[in-house]
């Protein structure tokens, strides 16, 4: 089933919907060794570029080792709201990530469709190309269990003092939008691997605790996780579809 976007906020998507809420089933992340892609799209429903982006990111539902190879997600940004047509997806916070990107010298500039894969720019979407060769150096194991709301994510490194940074996201799926203006005025469109909720903190003793918000019932969802260094570049990963109870 597909949620039916007008003007609605992330937050009514992830609890206002339903009168009930699913109670989180207890469930626990982990990885170690190489970590997965962290694929990274910036996205806008008020860009008439992005639809083909948001279509190819959809196409790694079908991807034999999604979340063991690959953890994509959708950033909906909010710096083209001006063109005509809020996106109910966007948040402030990810357009600062992404001029963060910026600052560190990652991306060359700020644009719709961005694509950052491991917390460096990629390009070749525009050609066609097959995504870069995985070569994340830096490896540790990293755990999580989720009770309730609660969830704890602990990183076990390979030795290196490092100050690290945790982040969680919750991704909602079957989702769409019809957009009545802006530049994509007329269309329908589809979403998947969209970034509804985001934390993140830094912690040096390679501990975290993190309070997940209730979800609407009958939708899925999955759950992102993963550790930073102080450039943002990822170092482990783990992700996996939310259970229900």
């Amino acid at each position: 089933m597909k949620i039916k976007t007008t003007n609605l906020k992330v937050m009514t998507l992830l609890g206002a919907i339903s009168c009930s809420h699913l109670a989180m089933a207890e469930q626990i992340f982990q990885h170690q060794g190489q970590p997965p892609q962290l694929i990274e799209l910036y996205t806008s429903e008020g860009c008439s570029s992005c639809p083909p982006a948001d279509k190819y990111l959809a196409t790694f539902l079908k991807h034999p080792q999604l979340w063991k190879a690959v953890v994509p997600l959708a950033f909906h940004v909010d710096y083209w709201d001006y063109l005509g047509w809020a996106d109910p997806f966007a948040q402030q916070q990810f357009k600062e990530r992404q001029y963060n990107y910026r600052r560190h010298n990652h991306i060359s500039s700020v644009y719709t469709p961005g694509w950052i894969i491991n917390g460096k720019e990629w390009r070749g979407f525009f050609s066609r190309q097959d995504l870069p060769a995985n070569a994340t150096s830096k490896h540790g194991a990293l755990y999580a269990q989720l009770q309730g709301n609660q969830l704890n994510v602990r990183y076990q490194g390979t030795g290196e003092n490092l100050s690290l940074t945790a982040h969680i996201a919750v991704l909602g799926f079957d989702l769409s939008s019809q957009i009545p203006a802006g530049e994509n005025k007329g269309k329908t469109l589809n979403h998947a691997f969209v970034v509804l909720h985001k934390q993140e903190k830094k912690q040096d003793t390679f501990e975290w605790h993190f309070a997940l918000p209730e979800r609407a019932t009958g939708q899925r969802y999955a759950l992102a996780i993963w550790v930073s260094d102080k450039n943002q570049t990822p170092i482990q990963l783990a992700a996996d579809w939310l259970k229900e109870t």
